[in-house]
């Protein structure tokens, strides 16, 4: 695990998932289809628990314009800019574990923000980068 600096806040807009995790396939799969065809876009993944403690999740893209997300019916959310801690999993599709043991360890971080998320970023088909926000 590592320190991660994101130095800007990003604007995605998100399709939320039915379930965690049985539903977060379908949740991308909603989200791919709203994105232009051949189109390369940075894809995330954004969780975190409600009041029961029930794992909310969200399937989301970055915007290339203010709005877009509303033009395709989404909500939006602000990923925002500070310290993470970070780590890679790679051929992630083959070790679904290894992304829940990831975040299992780095939740346990002292320095995890209150308000944070548990962040997934997909830069291409095999490789997540898996953070969570820090307090400064």
């Amino acid at each position: 695990m590592e320190s991660f600096q994101l130095d800007k806040d990003i604007d995605v807009f998100y399709v939320t998932a039915a379930s965690f995790p049985d539903g977060v396939m379908e949740a991308f799969d909603k989200l791919n289809a709203l994105l232009p065809k051949n189109e390369k876009r940075t894809l995330y993944g954004i969780s975190f628990p409600d009041r029961s403690g029930k794992i909310i999740y969200r399937a989301a893209a970055e915007a290339k314009h203010p709005g877009e997300g509303s033009q395709l019916g989404c909500e939006s959310f602000v990923i925002q800019k500070g310290k993470y801690e970070s780590t890679t999993v790679r051929n992630f599709m083959t070790n679904l574990t290894a992304v829940r043991q990831a975040f299992d360890r780095m939740l346990k971080n002292p320095k995890l923000h209150p308000q944070g998320y548990c962040l997934e970023i997909y830069a291409n088909d095999h490789d997540v980068q898996c953070l969570v926000k820090l307090t400064d």
